[in-house]
């Protein structure tokens, strides 16, 4: 084989793993909740990709997801553990989805924060096996392929997930709604005003604020409308006079970003049913919120 072989073969091996790019970078961020983990097994795949023996590999893509999954659970074992001594209420890593609403994926799905904090509590199988049929569209034999299991283990580890999920999760609303709730909330969070609060949270709302164990983010997650809204009320004076105030788009759904002195000091994050506001995530630490910030350019 002359060198000229070797780099044609490295040009084509690089041109597929590109192409295969978004989507790989889709699973492994949606099993994770995290961008920078994701990144890092995306260059193991590389490397793994650039050293296989490709001559006998017909799907590129396939091959590539199966690599991308297996690692990913492998990650998600271990960061489980590290997930154990993090400080206070840890949150997804959130992602900027305006250019590609769908993150690299058939559809939309297990991209929201909420969801991706609620996947955090299956096995990385059930959450692997969720993602690639929901998210992705894979047969059931190809989900079981890739998790080295039976179709029928894989058809349940997804059923499972969808009854954990169905049972931590109401219906959602429309993104308008979504929108338009998220605004009252920010109104009423801002000016103190504890009946409109009130008037939006649903009775069982929780607020997390994963500040990585930072001076100011509540270190245990807050539960309930009255013990909620009356936290807002208490840190309103304290918080927004000096903010400035960014929409973004984040997992798929609006959210707020926070500056104060020009540096980004939260992202806020809702989740909203027809019982409105559920959940209120504060992405504070500034190890998720950077990357974060660098990505929305502008």
């Amino acid at each position: 084989m002359h060198a000229g072989d070797d780099s044609d073969a490295l040009d084509q091996a690089t041109r597929e793993f590109l192409a295969a790019r978004p989507q790989l970078f889709g699973i492994a961020y949606r099993m994770l909740g995290s961008a920078v983990e994701a990144e890092d097994i995306l260059q193991e795949v590389w490397l793994r990709w650039q050293n296989a023996d490709r001559t006998n590999i017909v799907e590129s893509a396939a091959f590539l997801a199966t690599i991308t999954a297996r690692l990913a659970i492998n990650v998600a074992q271990s960061a489980r553990v590290r997930r154990e001594s993090y400080i206070g209420p840890w949150l997804p890593e959130p992602v900027d989805t305006s250019q590609d609403p769908q993150l690299g994926a058939e559809r939309a799905e297990a991209l929201e924060l909420a969801v991706l904090l609620l996947l955090e509590k299956l096995n990385p199988a059930e959450r692997a096996a969720y993602v690639l049929r929901e998210a992705f569209d894979y047969p059931y034999q190809q989900v079981a392929d890739i998790l080295e299991t039976s179709e029928a283990n894989a058809r349940q580890l997804v059923s499972r997930a969808r009854k954990h999920l169905a049972a931590e999760r109401r219906e959602r609303v429309s993104p308008a709604d979504h929108r338009r709730l998220l605004e009252v909330f920010l109104t009423a969070a801002q000016t103190g005003n504890l009946r409109e609060l009130e008037d939006v949270l649903a009775a069982d709302v929780v607020s997390y604020a994963d500040g990585g164990g930072m001076r100011g983010a509540s270190r245990i997650p807050v539960v309930g409308r009255p013990h909620v809204s009356k936290y807002l009320v208490a840190f309103a004076p304290r918080f927004w006079p000096q903010s400035d105030i960014r929409w973004v788009e984040t997992n798929g759904r609006p959210a707020v970003l926070v500056s104060s002195g020009g540096n980004p000091t939260a992202l806020l994050s809702v989740d909203v049913s027809a019982e409105g506001i559920d959940r209120i995530m504060w992405v504070m630490n500034p190890a998720k919120l950077s990357p974060y910030v660098a990505s929305l350019g502008g």
